[in-house]
């Protein structure tokens, strides 16, 4: 630190990068360990699956802490603090991040609602029932997409990583360039897809190259979150909730028969966003500085509040 501002070390961006391609590469290896003539969504493979990710997971904090020796970085908050494990603005860090991307959905959240055979009340009783939750956990599917793959992903390519890019370049640039790790990560999808012939070679392809840019969009999306509130479980929970809503269907908006409302509700979850995105994500409610702000090497607009 020099007048109170960190200075990164000279080659620090070199083994920053090397170590989130290292830990990438890791996280996505650990899916192929396991030899299986299975498809990915059989219990057995995901079964298998969870027990390698979460390896990996367990291990990623050992990547920044090696990193963060390897490099003579010297942060003042603790590796867990950096990570976005702290209690400091937890309750709004639960809460703000997750009602910010409810309200980007506002409109597949309207289409669902009116689609929806039960009753609001009905609903209510569902979420509080503890066997709608038993049966839940029960699914395999279920589990990978709302706990696990939420969960590891974010502590991986969001968490680990960012504390590593933040120092060699500005916020910003770490927020940009963190989502293409989490992009070519989802590529892998293309070897199973190709494996079990599960359309055109083309097809596949194109899927791919749609993944990878809303996958890159959206963590994006969950970086700028992490770097704004200095929490892990606000990108979590959103992450598990953007899993369970999908992409929006707007073809189907398009088709439906109250299109008007729907569209008019897409649109103004979109224009509420763009307004809250800052005020909802401000520091000051979660503490500041956040941790990883703390390492930008340059003043950033996303550290202030």
């Amino acid at each position: 630190l020099s007048n109170g501002e960190f200075i990164p070390p000279d080659g620090i961006c070199w083994v920053s990068v090397l170590s989130c391609l290292l830990l990438a590469c890791s996280y996505v290896g650990s899916l192929y360990v396991w030899r299986s003539d299975l498809p990915r969504d059989h219990p057995a493979v995901i079964k298998r699956r969870f027990t390698s990710v979460l390896i990996v997971s367990a291990l990623s904090p050992v990547f920044v802490w090696t990193w963060k020796v390897y490099t003579g970085v010297m942060p003042g908050p603790s590796l867990l603090a950096l990570m976005g494990i702290r209690f400091e603005g937890l309750i709004p860090a639960i809460i703000l991040p997750l009602l910010l991307t409810m309200v980007l959905f506002l409109g597949p959240l309207i289409q669902l609602a009116m689609d929806c055979p039960w009753g609001f009340m009905d609903g209510i009783r569902v979420a509080l029932d503890p066997w709608f939750w038993a049966l839940c956990l029960r699914d395999m599917r279920w589990l990978r997409n709302q706990v696990v793959a939420p969960l590891t992903e974010e502590l991986v390519f969001r968490a680990c990583m960012l504390p590593m890019l933040v120092p060699c370049a500005s916020p910003s640039t770490a927020m940009l360039t963190c989502p293409l790790f989490f992009g070519v990560a989802h590529f892998h999808h293309v070897i199973e897809l190709l494996r079990f012939r599960q359309g055109t070679v083309s097809g596949i392809f194109l899927a791919a190259v749609f993944q990878f840019s809303y996958t890159a969009v959206f963590g994006a999306y969950t970086a700028f979150i992490f770097i704004r509130t200095g929490h892990l479980v606000g990108p979590v929970l959103c992450h598990s909730f953007c899993n369970h809503m999908g992409f929006p269907a707007l073809s189907t908006a398009l088709e439906h028969p109250h299109r008007l409302t729907i569209l008019s509700c897409y649109l103004l979850g979109v224009l509420l966003f763009l307004l809250l995105l800052f005020p909802l994500t401000d520091p000051l409610y979660y503490g500041l500085p956040t941790p990883v702000c703390t390492l930008a090497s340059v003043p950033s607009s996303l550290c202030i509040s």
